[in-house]
């Protein structure tokens, strides 16, 4: 299985930034989806998930309200909408699929077993 992450970029304060993330080798839809990040000196830290249904999210606290995450099964692929961005937003985002089929939203990293790359979001103030 491989994730391919992209939509990084640099943007100010307010902005917004859309990720992406295309899965392949896998059949994608039956798997849940969750986008992490990581930012330097700091531990990472889950972002949001979606179950395999598209259904059902769980959010961040510092992000509710300002991210949302959908899927297109049919390009096998992963969205997170980002708007209104801090700079605490500012991180190398990863995507990850679930290791569980019809798999359930979830924070829990280690519910994860394929991630990408990462992309990296700066956001300057």
């Amino acid at each position: 299985v491989q994730l391919q992450a992209s939509g990084g970029g640099s943007v100010q304060a307010g902005g917004s930034l859309r990720l992406s993330c295309a899965a392949s080798g896998r059949t994608f839809s039956y798997y849940a989806m969750g986008w992490f990040r990581l930012a330097p000196g700091k531990e990472r830290e889950f972002v949001v998930a979606l179950s395999w249904t598209g259904r059902s999210t769980v959010y961040a606290d510092s992000v509710k309200g300002r991210f949302a995450i959908s899927r297109d099964n049919a390009k096998n692929t992963v969205y997170l909408q980002m708007n209104g961005l801090k700079p605490e937003d500012t991180a190398v985002y990863y995507c990850a699929l679930g290791s569980k089929r019809w798999g359930t939203a979830t924070p829990d990293a280690d519910e994860y077993t394929f991630w990408g790359q990462g992309t990296q979001v700066t956001v300057s103030s």
